[in-house]
């Protein structure tokens, strides 16, 4: 049998018996897609482009490091809802420049869309990322009126950015999450190639992995593509299994035939499956009280 369907049907017995070749092989987003320098040199191009042509509120920051600043997007009405999005990278590359166009769908919406940015490894570990995000979301709920961003928050985030957005669906300025292409159990990174920059410790595997921590009771949507790697559609399957399980609210999101990069245009449209599935649990958030 292959690597993928042994991966998707027992991932930790079937872990335990990979080459570290066929471990790095499980989680490398970049060598499983086939166009993935195309597509990244593209999504490049068309992020300068928008970022170019909604300059008005870019760089705002919220902490004293150099990558820790927001670009917001606000809507034309400050109580609209806002889609924060937090980049992925493995936590160890790429920026929310990189990313700004994907905040089209929403606006189009009539969302305001906030960018995080965030220190990386090496220069930063993956406990001082997480608490670097709630700083983000303590500025947008202190700052963010003032700059017509007032309205309640989805936080969302894509590959190691849905780790993020899981962890900080428990913050308090956050109503809902919308999880994309995640990894939420970071156990297995540490024995692959990725954990040479990122040097994570017992600590973390136990207390920044979503599939390791009690529920947080607010809707979150899972999604993921169904040409990803068989690693993140197993975690993806799995956090929402188990959010289930406890009757926390939120669907899983399968897009049939998206890839790790592909999967992201349903952000670049306000009918975008992943536009509406923000929608979607923000209305759940409202309806159950616990937002207004």
């Amino acid at each position: 049998m292959s690597l993928g369907s042994n991966r998707a049907r027992a991932p930790q017995e079937v872990w335990e018996t990979l080459s570290q070749a066929e471990r790095d092989a499980a989680y490398n987003n970049n060598a499983a897609v086939r166009n993935s320098a195309e597509l990244i040199a593209a999504r490049d191009a068309a992020a300068d482009a928008f970022r170019a042509a909604h300059a008005e509120k870019l760089d705002l920051p919220y902490g004293p490091k150099p990558r820790q600043k927001i670009d917001l997007y606000p809507a034309a009405s400050p109580s609209a809802p806002c889609l924060a999005f937090i980049h992925g990278g493995y936590w160890q590359r790429n920026s929310r420049e990189q990313f700004a166009h994907y905040a089209e769908g929403a606006l189009a919406a009539g969302w305001s869309v906030a960018l995080i940015g965030y220190s990386l490894a090496p220069d930063a570990t993956l406990t001082d990322i997480v608490a670097e995000i709630g700083e983000a979301f303590d500025w947008l709920a202190r700052e963010g009126p003032q700059h017509g961003v007032a309205g309640p928050i989805v936080c969302s985030g894509w590959s190691a950015g849905g780790q993020l957005a899981a962890m900080a669906l428990n913050h308090s300025a956050v109503a809902a999450g919308l999880a994309i292409s995640g990894v939420y159990d970071i156990g297995p990174i540490r024995e692959t190639f990725l954990n040479d920059v990122l040097k994570l410790g017992d600590d973390e595997v136990a207390t920044l992995s979503p599939l390791k921590l009690p529920i947080v009771q607010k809707p979150l949507a899972v999604a993921y593509g169904t040409a990803e790697v068989p690693a993140l559609i197993h975690d993806s399957r799995a956090l929402h299994a188990m959010r289930a399980a406890e009757g926390a609210l939120g669907p899983l999101i399968p897009i049939e035939g998206a890839d790790h990069f592909t999967i992201l245009e349903e952000l670049r449209a306000p009918t975008g499956r992943l536009v509406v599935a923000a929608q979607a649990v923000l209305a759940e958030a409202q309806k159950n009280g616990s937002v207004a």
